[in-house]
């Protein structure tokens, strides 16, 4: 299964995505977020220091931090990219369900899945306030989320007695498989069972489109405390790789940005 996940998760990107060598990459154009902005290798790839060395100039062109997400084992990747200076951030763990175990809805809580863009705004505030994303949600984020909803995935807003106060998405069915994504729930109403209902509502609603959700989660404590007690297992685990030191001659007689200045 893992297999078949990262093939999905590669094709998510494939449309809009910038290749160099054996590498997708995925740039936005309106943020240098850096869980907006990463490479996926290709399967079986194998990737020369020439070609790392292309990677990382692609994202600096773009004042982006050169990083990857793609699924372990990977081994000749892995060795690559820790030869040309890349560090490991995360090892997120990637977890699936065979059946959704539905917790308890709690009182005065609807969740809706959500087109108009006056919701999808209201979602792109959850999730901005949610993850710490700075600034405030405007028309870009609208689009973001409209460009998800093209391509046949699907959000859904959560209010609890009308006021939006979770939200979360799935992305569109590859090789029977949609991702569960971008739960968020604001700060000042957690801790009330909002995220497992999001989550469920999600996951039901991937089964009932005739595909098998998964996601990938942070190691802190979500996987047993909201994921498993809906059921969800973890298969493995997704690794969040960043560059963090200068790759070549050049760069590393090349003075270091200043704090707060972007990479060139």
């Amino acid at each position: 299964m893992l297999t078949r996940i990262q093939a999905a998760l590669r094709d998510a990107i494939r449309a809009d995505a910038d290749r160099v060598g054996p590498f997708l990459i995925r740039f936005d154009a309106h943020s240098d977020n850096l869980f907006m902005n990463y490479a996926v290798p290709d399967e079986g790839a194998a990737p020369t220091r020439a070609e790392v060395d292309a990677l990382v100039a692609a994202f600096r062109a773009r004042s982006r931090t050169p990083r990857l997400e793609y699924l372990r084992p990977s081994p000749v990747v892995d060795a690559a990219l820790e030869a040309a200076g890349f560090t490991v951030d995360q090892l997120l763990p990637m977890m699936a369900i065979d059946s959704l175990v539905a917790p308890p809805v709690p009182a005065g809580l609807t969740v809706e899945a959500v087109t108009s863009d006056d919701d999808l705004l209201a979602v792109s505030v959850v999730q901005n306030t949610a993850f710490g994303v700075g600034g405030t949600a405007g028309a870009e984020d609208v689009a973001r989320q409209r460009s998800l909803l093209r391509d046949d995935g699907v959000i859904v807003l959560a209010r609890l007695d009308g006021e939006p106060v979770g939200a979360g998405v799935y992305t569109a069915p590859r090789y029977r498989l949609s991702q569960v994504a971008g739960i968020a729930v604001l700060p000042s109403f957690r801790g009330r069972g909002i995220a497992s209902a999001v989550c469920a509502d999600l996951t039901a609603r991937v089964f009932d489109s005739g595909c098998t959700p998964f996601l990938e989660t942070e190691p802190d404590g979500k996987v047993d405390r909201l994921y498993g007690p809906l059921g969800y297992r973890t298969i493995g685990h997704s690794a969040s790789i960043t560059l963090k030191e200068p790759t070549t001659l050049n760069d590393q007689l090349r003075p270091g940005p200043r704090q707060g200045e972007p990479l060139a």
